[in-house]
């Protein structure tokens, strides 16, 4: 007589993580939490633009976002709640990004066809190495910019004072360049990302491509080149302390 081993009962995790372990809800996180840091990125550039109005509108921005919440909520508080959820929509971006490449290698045996070479691998590449670009320069833009941690010299840094440190900041070519350098890498993640999250989110149809390809040139146009007037204006001396 012969028996037959049971296969092991797999845990059940509550209703959010069974759907995140799963490919379909990898993609659907990528895609929200794609959609919060656009967002950021979108509100991030307009809020900059004040340095073409003068010192004075933009560190009264800067200002306002310290003082969030007015009187029905501590100082700062209401930013660092802000700061800490985009760092978790990042965190979880670049998980669900890493897990879904990982998965579609182990299920091609560890290598990719050759017909799937330049749609896969190339997109999924380019995104890693764009995305890690962008991430080593947010952390050294909020130590220049934000903690005074990367200063030209510590007695550049002003707390407070938005329009002369990152005069300051931009002054510096080396830092101009990083910049620079950055946004284009960003301009390829923004685009490829916005053309992408409609698929993960399940919209995709040949009458609908059209608009996900124009709006994704549009706003990467958008946040790129607002951005890149930035460096090249204190470069070029329009922008200066």
């Amino acid at each position: 007589m012969t028996t037959t081993e049971e296969a092991p009962v797999r845990r059940r995790y509550p209703w959010p993580i069974e759907f995140y372990r799963s490919a379909v809800g990898k993609k659907w996180v990528m895609a929200l939490t794609g959609v919060a840091l656009l967002g950021y990125i979108v509100a991030h550039m307009i809020g900059n633009l004040k340095l073409y109005f003068g010192a004075e509108e933009i560190n009264h921005y800067g200002e306002a976002l310290r003082d969030l919440g007015g009187n029905l909520a501590p100082r700062t508080h209401i930013l660092w709640a802000l700061r800490i959820g985009l760092l978790g929509a990042a965190l979880l971006h670049v998980h669900a990004a890493y897990s879904l490449t990982y998965t579609n290698w182990k299920a091609r045996g560890g290598r990719y066809r050759e017909r799937d070479y330049i749609a896969v691998t190339y997109a999924s590449n380019t995104m890693r190495l764009t995305g890690t670009v962008v991430l080593l320069f947010v952390f050294f833009h909020l130590a220049d910019l934000t903690w005074g941690a990367a200063p030209a010299a510590p007695e550049e840094f002003f707390r407070g004072d938005v329009y002369s440190n990152l005069v300051a900041s931009f002054e510096r070519l080396p830092v101009a360049i990083f910049y620079v350098i950055a946004n284009l890498a960003l301009a390829v993640h923004i685009f490829h990302g916005t053309w992408s999250l409609f698929q993960s989110l399940g919209y995709s149809h040949p009458r609908f491509n059209i608009w996900r390809k124009r709006l994704a040139a549009g706003l990467t146009a958008a946040v790129v080149l607002i951005n890149l007037s930035f460096p090249i204006a204190v470069q070029t001396g329009i922008l200066k302390i």
